[in-house]
């Protein structure tokens, strides 16, 4: 695999380029199928439960329910479909659940009721997990030289892809017509279809990596000569054998290195539902800050993400420099949690400032937590168990986003700045323990030989 290059020429259409057209074929072909991914989860955020709650008519507690259903649903079929794109290729695997999606999102049309709603809402949380599964071993493929690099870029342009869709349905949302809201439906409905399509032009390619055991940080033979298994999706399933992967089963579930880097990424990703649950509620009820600060700063937030990510993500590459990014990701958020704290006691003008500064700190944070995450994500994880490890580690993401709005509800929102001070520490302590922790649980390895399980997907 050759590294993107951007095109010869003049500095910004270099720029522009690089930023929104990678110039190799499969990576090009990966960012876009993302971008219309992430342009439909923009619609869903901005427009999914008004639909429910104003067309449909449902109370905003049953659209909970259904809400809390679809991602404990989600947790369990990111696992389950990430190991069935490690069996029969992520091309052919991912190409199903866009069919399944555009099927589910457009059966959210049909619900009248609170009991199809959450048959459908169990279905799409499942279809949304198994997007991420088996797009995960598609981002390791073409990786290229800089995997780091291609990984940030896509969080890049998968953010100004969701600032977009929330774009297209405020719309929507401003007109408040029946009419409006099914127009965004099947937009998103038809989301999954174009990915699909996309997808169809993904170029032949091979998963490369070193054969493990039962952990990722066990290199089976590290003094073996470097080979590389090509042909078909057949080729991958005589690899791995008819449990999978190299007859290892859940391998993912064993991995007790993997497991601990999930468990301290999910206490990481507490922090996560800072800007979309807890700020909001934060400046509208504790602050004398004006009500537009909520979309100032959540746009703040997104700018800084698609300019910074990819330049904070070079040099996280290896496990030691993913626990330093969350050493610095710990500094950064606890730094921008006190400047959102002290906001709500200074007059309106410096509320504000406090929390442009307190987001712009955070953002950080989060840039370097997610870049750390990454590497966590794919670097520990064996190239021909990739989607099933993936769903793992979204498991204990998934579970830190479930849990996430009651511990901010019982911490800032109820005892205000206690409660900031002691969830700035709860990520401090987590960023700088990081570290030690991986680096004990990986230890000293020697450089592994490339074994590679290769699928031609076309």
């Amino acid at each position: 695999m050759t590294r993107s290059r951007p095109p010869a020429g003049r500095p910004g259409a270099a720029l522009l380029s690089s930023a929104l057209l990678p110039s190799d074929r499969g990576q090009r072909v990966v960012a876009l199928t993302s971008f219309v991914h992430s342009l439909g989860t923009g619609m869903s955020v901005a427009a999914g439960a008004l639909f429910f709650t104003r067309i449909v008519g449902l109370p905003a507690s049953q659209v909970a329910v259904g809400l809390f259903a679809a991602a404990m649903t989600g947790l369990l079929a990111g696992v389950y479909v990430g190991r069935l794109a490690d069996r029969w290729g992520p091309k052919r695997v991912q190409l199903v659940v866009a069919v399944c999606g555009t099927v589910v999102n457009t059966g959210l049309l049909l619900v009248d009721a609170f009991w199809t709603y959450l048959a459908v809402s169990v279905l799409s949380g499942a279809v949304v997990a198994a997007s991420w599964s088996t797009l995960a071993p598609l981002v390791r493929a073409f990786g290229g030289d800089s995997p780091a690099v291609f990984r940030g870029y896509l969080r890049s342009v998968g953010n100004l892809a969701i600032a977009l869709g929330a774009v297209a349905a405020g719309f929507a949302v401003q007109v408040d017509t029946r009419a409006a809201f099914l127009a965004v439906m099947i937009a998103r409905s038809l989301t999954y279809l174009v990915s699909g399509l996309i997808l169809l032009r993904l170029p032949p390619f091979a998963l490369e990596g070193p054969a493990v055991t039962t952990d990722a940080a066990h290199v089976t033979d590290p003094g073996a000569p470097p080979a590389t298994v090509t042909g078909s999706e057949s080729a991958t399933e005589s690899a791995a054998g008819p449990g999978g992967v190299s007859g290892r089963g859940w391998a993912a579930l064993r991995d007790r290195t993997y497991l601990t880097a999930t468990a301290v990424n999910a206490v990481m990703s507490l922090h996560f539902a800072v800007p979309t649950f807890l700020l909001p509620l934060w400046i509208a009820d504790h602050t004398a800050a004006p009500r537009w600060t909520i979309s100032g700063v959540l746009v703040l937030n997104t700018v800084l993400v698609v300019v910074l990510q990819v330049r904070f993500s070079r040099g996280v590459a290896d496990v030691p420099s993913a626990g330093n990014a969350m050493r610095r990701a710990g500094l950064a958020v606890a730094a921008g949690l006190i400047l959102m704290a002290v906001a709500g006691t200074p007059p309106g003008w410096l509320a504000t400032v406090a929390l442009a500064a307190g987001m712009a700190a955070y953002t950080l944070g989060e840039i370097w937590h997610t870049a750390a995450a990454a590497e966590y994500s794919f670097g520990l994880a064996p190239a021909e168990a990739q989607g099933q490890y993936a769903g793992v580690f979204g498991l204990g993401h998934g579970l830190a986003e479930g849990v996430s709005p009651a511990v901010l509800s019982a911490l800032p929102l109820a005892l205000g700045l206690p409660g900031w001070l002691a969830l700035a520490v709860i990520v401090l302590a987590t960023g700088a323990i990081c570290r030690p922790v991986m680096d004990r649980m990986t230890g000293p390895r020697p450089a592994p030989a490339a074994v590679g399980v290769g699928a031609n997907l076309t």
